[in-house]
């Protein structure tokens, strides 16, 4: 197991801080109507409240990045790009190798998850969610691509899934003690649903939940939570950043943007009967 680097726990850490700051105008648009409420009721400035809200996500990813090095360092995982250039080694090599795979499925898993939402979830969706469901400016979007791309690797694959791969190795490992490969799939896809499962707050802040959008909440981000955790295992945790801030950029860039259309036509319809 190699020993805790400060250096590199120092440079994650500070990736999530801006990927913390970026999300901030994303996180404002979708709950701004919540912390006016809030505000109201603790009495106490806007800026207080979104200082503890930062807070909170600071104190987060910090203790994610931290335990999950040494979590992932212990069974063979980390972000060997980053450790490799801490060492002085030349990386460009390795970097190449990994680049293509990750956008080839960031890309991919994200315009699955866009072909499923059109064709089967948004004709099925509640009428108030395909109406009221808040949709940011597209510059708040593509900056909220950056805490998808960094924070929530931090915290799903770096922290989670090492985490869930290192305590199922306990009964499935190889002889000299690491996961075996069915363990890190196995972890690999229940961080997968633990992520799509995260999202569904949100949601329920709009409309009751019902098991289809419990459903469309699990695949969805599922696929991409399972396309960053194989990057992750076989290349290491940058190519499952890209790969995850690849896919934010299409669904939320593209994605985003049909919604907005599909809605104003869904609007402009007059109901029949």
């Amino acid at each position: 197991m190699a020993a805790f680097s400060w250096p590199e726990f120092g440079i994650l850490f500070g990736a999530g801080l801006i990927g913390i700051a970026c999300v901030m105008p994303y996180t404002l648009a979708l709950g701004g109507d919540a912390l006016k409420k809030a505000q109201e009721k603790m009495h106490r400035p806007m800026w207080v409240l979104i200082l503890l809200q930062s807070a909170q996500g600071v104190v987060l990813v910090g203790v994610a990045t931290g335990l999950g090095l040494l979590i992932a360092h212990h069974i063979g995982l980390g972000a060997p790009l980053l450790e490799g250039l801490l060492a002085g080694k030349n990386v460009g090599a390795q970097a190449l190798t990994m680049i293509a795979p990750a956008l080839i499925l960031g890309i991919t898993s994200s315009v699955v998850m866009l072909i499923l939402e059109i064709t089967v979830f948004w004709p099925r969706l509640p009428k108030t969610m395909r109406e009221n469901f808040p949709i940011p400016a597209l510059w708040k979007r593509l900056l909220a691509s950056f805490y998808g791309g960094i924070d929530e690797e931090l915290l799903l694959r770096l922290f989670l899934l090492s985490l869930l791969a290192w305590l199922i190795g306990f009964v499935w490992h190889l002889p000299g003690g690491l996961p075996t490969v069915g363990a890190f799939w196995l972890a690999n896809i229940l961080a997968a649903v633990i992520f799509g499962l995260a999202h569904l707050p949100a949601t329920a802040a709009l409309v009751k939940l019902t098991p289809l959008l419990v459903l469309r909440a699990i695949i969805l981000n599922g696929l991409v939570g399972v396309a960053a955790g194989y990057l992750f295992w076989r290349y290491g945790l940058e190519a499952a950043m890209l790969a995850h801030f690849s896919a934010d950029l299409v669904f939320h860039g593209i994605g985003d943007s049909i919604a907005q259309k599909m809605r104003s036509q869904w609007m402009s319809t007059p109901a029949q009967g």
